[in-house]
């Protein structure tokens, strides 16, 4: 079979690898993006996009319930067929939209499993038939899958990843949750404020493990006030039953939990298995990620890697930046992966926002900080709007430049870009301390942070 000849090949159409399809294939080049199906990336298919769109019914419905808190008493019922109707509604809007983009730019849009063949030669598997595809540039952005650890039992349970969570149409009676990272406490939220018995397991000693002490007990707090159970620092050693009838879950020490659910939320692994890098010349390290270079290059002559396939951390505004450096290159410029700063937001209520250094990393890295902290019970416009819990923390480095924030509040992520704002800007957070910040807003208690009298640890 002789291969279609292209400018370039982008392998996967995640953020990163979508932009840089259709900004190449809008500059006149001929462009092919291989696609498994998921028109527009997992982002906007199964993860993000979706997520959010549950969470959102799930804070309405929860508000509702509590409207007698606000002087709206009223009896609220839940017909969870709509809520998965208004998730795949929102998906299937943004998946037209992308579809659209890809058509008005010009790219080849090649649906099917895909797999090289040789260096620089990809095949793949059309509802037509097969496809040979080559160009003397390609980018892969495969992204990752759900991982599903190898405890016993677990597979033959055939529980849920976050994307057949997404779609349920009846509310689990008891879910259970394994793994306290950011999507089991996304989705155990959700569920609980539907009105499902939610228990989280997670292995380690708390929940959200990257995150500070006071930060993820602050989180447990606030979760536990909604009613979800937590075991931490506990190992499952055996699974039992059917995810959707009855599921068993067993822990070291002979004790057990039962549930109607049972949901993985234990880790990502990249889809970089079973589609022949190794000819391709592509190495990977031993956690299965694409080696790169700070210019995303990979060992093989004449492909890059993008997103979470090449290390980069698992959010879509990363991988965006991630085309950001791939065009820089193309262009001339400098632009690399090193040093980047990368905000994050987890969609809990209260909400987590972060960028920079945490405590747990300085004290790594051994950067002497001051720190300021701010219960969010002390801002006026937390208190209208009845969302006290949580509180805000920044470290402040020698020179008054802002080393790290974190929030755990309402609306937290637009806190801190903010904040984010500045630290890119190099400002000394005396900056900001002393900014005509509008009242009453969210906003207002950064100043209110920064002039809290910095301390050391």
């Amino acid at each position: 079979m002789e291969a279609e000849a292209f400018d370039l090949i982008v392998f996967g159409g995640g953020k990163a690898g979508k932009t840089l399809a259709m900004d190449q294939a809008k500059a006149g080049k001929r462009v092919a993006m291989v696609e498994r199906g998921l028109i527009g990336g997992s982002c906007i298919n199964v993860a993000c996009i979706p997520s959010k769109a549950l969470i959102r019914s799930a804070e309405l419905h929860a508000l509702a319930g509590d409207g007698s808190a606000y002087g709206s008493p009223a009896e609220v019922g839940l017909d969870m067929a709509a809520v998965a109707g208004r998730t795949a509604a929102v998906v299937a809007e943004m998946v037209a939209t992308n579809r659209k983009g890809f058509e008005a730019s010009g790219l080849d849009l090649v649906l099917g499993w895909g797999k090289f063949v040789a260096p620089r030669v990809i095949e793949v598997a059309t509802d037509a038939g097969p496809r040979r595809l080559t160009a003397p540039a390609i980018y892969l952005n495969l992204g990752t899958v759900a991982d599903v650890p190898a405890i016993p039992g677990l597979a033959a349970a055939e529980p849920m990843t976050h994307v057949e969570a997404l779609r349920l149409e009846t509310l689990p009676d008891r879910l259970i949750v394994l793994g306290g990272g950011y999507i089991g406490l996304e989705l155990g939220q959700a569920f609980r404020k539907l009105g499902a018995e939610v228990l989280i397991i997670e292995q380690g000693p708390q929940i959200a493990a990257r995150e500070d002490t006071d930060i993820a007990e602050a989180m447990t707090t606030a979760l536990r006030g909604d009613g979800i159970g937590f075991a931490v620092s506990a190992k499952v050693t055996e699974v039992s039953g059917l995810s959707g009838e009855q599921v068993t879950v067993t822990f070291e020490d002979g004790s057990c939990h039962s549930g109607s659910h049972l949901l993985v939320a234990a880790g990502r692994r990249p889809m970089t298995s079973g589609i022949g890098l190794e000819l391709a010349g592509v190495e990977l390290d031993a956690r299965g990620l694409v080696k790169t270079d700070p210019q995303l290059r990979t060992t093989a002559e004449g492909i890059w890697a993008l997103g979470e396939i090449a290390g980069t951390p698992m959010f879509t505004h990363a991988s965006l930046d991630d085309y950001r450096v791939i065009k820089s290159r193309m262009t001339g410029g400098d632009r690399t992966t090193t040093g980047r700063m990368i905000p994050y937001c987890v969609f809990i209520d209260p909400e987590l926002a972060r960028v920079g250094l945490n405590e747990k990393e300085a004290a790594k890295l051994g950067i002497a900080y001051r720190r300021v902290t701010l219960p969010m019970d002390v801002v006026p416009r937390a208190r209208t709007l009845g969302e006290r819990k949580g509180f805000m923390k920044a470290l402040i480095g020698d020179d008054d430049r802002i080393l790290g924030f974190a929030m755990l509040g309402a609306q937290a992520g637009e806190v801190m870009t903010a904040v984010h704002m500045a630290m890119l800007g190099g400002l000394p957070y005396t900056t900001v301390r002393d900014a005509i910040i509008a009242h009453p807003t969210l906003a207002e208690g950064l100043g209110m942070l920064f002039a809290v009298q910095p301390a050391k640890p």
